[in-house]
């Protein structure tokens, strides 16, 4: 049975052979390291965000959906919101000290 999901063919290049089979390539997500191996950096950054100050948390290696666990975590122990983009956790507003205690209450001792 042929799988005619067409969001998956986008920028396929099409053959005229009748037997030509397209082969989609996937990206693997890394597996997620353990909290003790994880090497997470808390930063204050301002440039970009219209003068609104945000907390990055970078160098976070799994998978997406463990990502945006301890974002969502994250956010509703600061009691604010913020985001999970590019492999990056935005917390909006200066919260660098105290993620980095709940972070290393979590687990993540390798944090800075």
């Amino acid at each position: 049975m042929k799988n005619n999901d067409w969001k998956e063919r986008l920028n396929v290049v099409y053959s005229t052979n009748p037997d030509f089979n397209y082969e989609i390539s996937r990206e693997e997500e890394p597996e997620t390291l353990d909290k003790r191996q994880q090497k997470l950096r808390v930063s204050i950054e301002k440039k970009g965000r219209g003068g609104k100050t945000v907390t990055l948390i970078h160098g976070f290696v799994g998978t997406e959906n463990d990502l945006k666990e301890l974002g969502k975590l994250l956010k509703s122990k600061c009691g604010v919101g913020g985001s999970v983009k590019d492999g990056d956790i935005l917390i909006q507003g200066e919260f660098k000290q105290r993620i980095i205690e709940l972070l290393k209450s979590e687990g993540y001792i390798q944090t800075k």
